[in-house]
């Protein structure tokens, strides 16, 4: 598929939001269970700002959650108001509120239970509408039917009081899709989007360890869907892209995936974002960059207590985070590569010592008994040398007072000594640092643990990779290693990210908005976005794997060679890099990705309703300039410049000082990323 660059410019005046409501149906409203609810979340304050009272988001009802995150009112819209007093009235339970977060956006949420009565008559609406059945045992299927159900009811109610204004209604995923289907076929005068942010059967067929991207055409779908036993959600999903005036998804990966397995080709590619927040200091990232790392430093030191011969201040944390989908997410090359890192670490006496984590979550059973341990020796020794230390200051500072320089023989005396040897001997451990910090259920069967074996990475003295696996999300409150994640991330140097099945990926993209450097590869959407807007994304601290064209060995080796070349850079060349990621971070704000989904309105109008809203198509305008450019000043990338062996954190390059001007690369960057580019469809191109 060609970029973005090349798309045909539909050029269109603002939308009258005065005269329209838009409605944005997703499962994960208020519902935390994925990526879905991130894009949501983090958009609600863009669109809020230009849509005002008109915006509405509908999801369904769980006590927990609205009362945790959603304050109760009353609409003020009256079309919404008299919606949601008739559902009431007919016997549903449909809660109206604020969801307490940026842009505070109003909800409607459905109590999905409690219309549960409906449901074989809502099947038998589904069936009617398109030949779909929903098997009985698929509690999942049914509980999607009743909110779609909802959904279609709720906006033709909606649109029966809605008095001359237009209604806007985007769908988020298959669970949300039953509703765009309904509407559809009662004929509401409604514009839809229908949005998917991953195919059903991709992610089933990648799960598989199936080589999916090279054989795109050759599946039969049906049959693969039925072998599954998936085939009607697979139909749910197919529906609601073919009823919808509009089908958008994430990045331009999933558009030719979603052409194969959904047969229809994407009208619009809508990038995913986040919410930037800029320091009012330029250099403040930085600051946070190295006070998360000292609290990262002080778990290793408790960690690897008795096998702290290696630097900490050498010392590189890389991580890899999200679910636990070992070759989807890339665990199982990411490990690959870490063992012929650590043959060529260990080959050229490099005095770089790489500690990496896997944030992953696993069933566990509590934490790991030796790790606990380890941080309460760290902990015991911090307070012996804390007390030792005021004992020796007190006795100088007397000294000084009387006017003597203090005897060093005497200044510590036996008791001291007798406190620091039993310090040291409570250091000693006869087994090698655990590499995973809870006890595993299935420790025997675990993909990590099991490559770990066969790899031979257990944290030896000899190993200069060292490996943890932390099987359960980070928080403030663990007793382990007590840092949000966002802290985690900016603490350490590089998250590694080789998915082979990711239609967007925030993991990346959240380390690029806080500076830090990240691996994502050409098969995740957002790797294909950065490969398409930044001229040189290594230099700018995105290393892009080749997941898509290259065998698997020579994609790891590929790896190797980047975490390689990011061990052998030197301490100014991390910090030269990080200035650079984070100025990426204007690219991936709402305010700049929201025009993508403001373009698929203005698409749906036009299509829905013909004759009030026109769009017409105009050649695109002139896009030079609006990659960032390769920086002109070094290091371009961690190999370019570099002898062949690991340096040294501290050594650096006079040339680099006069080579590099910085304020001039971030004014350059600014006027790239206000550079116009245009909006369209995905056009007609190459499948392979």
């Amino acid at each position: 598929v060609t970029s973005l660059s090349g798309l045909p410019q539909w050029e269109v005046e603002e939308l009258p939001v005065e005269d329209l409501l838009l409605f944005e149906v997703a499962w994960e409203v208020t519902n935390k269970v994925g990526g879905i609810y991130t894009v949501i979340q983090t958009k609600a304050r863009t669109t809020a700002d230009e849509w005002g009272d008109n915006y509405f988001l509908i999801g369904p009802y769980f006590e927990h959650n609205m009362k945790t995150q959603v304050e109760q009112c009353e609409p003020l819209n009256d079309a919404v108001k008299r919606a949601v007093d008739a559902m009431n009235k007919h016997g549903c339970q449909v809660h109206f509120g604020r969801w307490l977060i940026e842009g505070s956006p109003y909800v409607v949420l459905f109590d999905i239970g409690y219309s549960a009565w409906n449901l074989d008559r809502w099947k038998g609406d589904l069936w009617e509408a398109c030949h779909v059945g929903i098997p009985y045992h698929d509690r999942e299927a049914n509980d999607m039917l009743i909110f779609g159900s909802l959904t279609a009811w709720f906006l033709k109610e909606v649109t029966d009081h809605a008095e001359g204004k237009h209604v806007i209604a985007q769908f988020h995923e298959w669970q949300a899709g039953t509703g765009l289907v309904l509407s559809r076929a009662r004929k509401l005068p409604i514009a839809t989007i229908f949005t998917t942010h991953a195919t059903l059967l991709g992610r089933y067929l990648c799960a598989a360890n199936i080589d999916f991207y090279n054989h795109l055409d050759k599946f039969n779908i049906d049959k693969e869907a039925g072998e599954r036993q998936i085939y009607h959600r697979y139909c749910m999903e197919r529906a609601a892209v073919h009823c919808a005036h509009v089908f958008t998804t994430v990045s331009e990966i999933t558009a030719i995936e979603a052409e194969h397995m959904l047969r229809r080709k994407p009208d619009v590619v809508t990038p995913n974002g986040l919410n930037v927040k800029k320091f009012s200091a330029v250099h403040e990232f930085q600051n946070l960059h190295a006070m998360y790392k000292a609290r990262i430093q002080d778990f290793v030191r408790g960690h690897f207590y008795g096998h702290l011969d290696f630097d900490l201040e050498k010392t590189l944390f890389f991580f890899i985070a999200g679910r636990y989908e070992f070759s989807n997410k890339g665990a199982d090359i990411f490990l690959e590569s870490l063992s012929r890192l650590n043959f060529l670490l260990r080959m050229h006496k490099s005095d770089v010592t790489v500690v990496v984590f896997f944030i992953m979550p696993a069933q566990t059973n509590n934490f790991n008994v030796e790790t606990l341990k380890g941080q309460a020796v760290r902990k015991q020794l911090w307070d012996t040398a804390h007390s030792v230390k005021e004992k020796f200051g007190k006795k100088l500072y007397d000294a000084l007072l009387r006017g003597e320089i203090p005897d060093m023989n005497n200044i510590l005396d036996r008791d001291d000594l007798t406190i620091m040897k039993r310090a040291i001997f409570s250091t000693q451990r006869q087994s090698l640092p655990p590499v995973t910090t809870h006890n595993m259920i299935d420790d025997s069967t675990d993909p990590i643990l099991s490559t770990i074996r066969r790899i031979g990475l257990f944290n030896g003295r000899t190993d200069r990779v060292k490996v943890i696996l932390h099987p359960e999300f980070l928080s403030s409150t663990s007793p382990l290693l007590p840092m949000d994640y966002e802290e985690f991330v900016r603490g350490c140097h590089l998250g590694v990210f080789p998915s082979y099945y990711e239609p967007w990926g925030y993991t990346p993209a959240e380390c690029t908005v806080m500076g830090i450097p990240s691996v994502t590869t050409n098969l995740s959407g957002f790797g294909c976005f950065m490969q398409e807007h930044v001229a040189d994304p290594t230099a700018y601290g995105i290393y892009i794997v080749d997941r898509r064209f290259r065998s698997p060995d020579d994609s790891c080796n590929q790896l190797t060679q980047f975490l390689y070349g990011f061990c052998k850079q030197s301490r100014r060349q991390r910090i030269i890099q990080r200035n650079r990621t984070e100025r990426l971070s204007d690219l991936l704000d709402w305010r700049y990705l929201g025009r993508y989904y403001q373009h698929a309105r203005h698409l749906t109008l036009s299509r829905a309703f013909p004759d009030k809203f026109y769009m017409e198509p105009t050649s695109p305008p002139s896009t030079e300039g609006f990659k960032y450019p390769r920086p002109s000043s070094v290091p371009p990338s961690p190999s370019g410049s570099q002898a062949s062996s690991p340096q040294s954190s501290d050594v650096e390059d006079e040339d680099e000082d006069e080579r590099y001007d910085e304020e001039e690369e971030a004014e350059r960057d600014r006027l790239n990323i206000k550079s116009p580019f245009p909006l369209g469809h995905v056009p007609d191109g190459k499948k392979k």
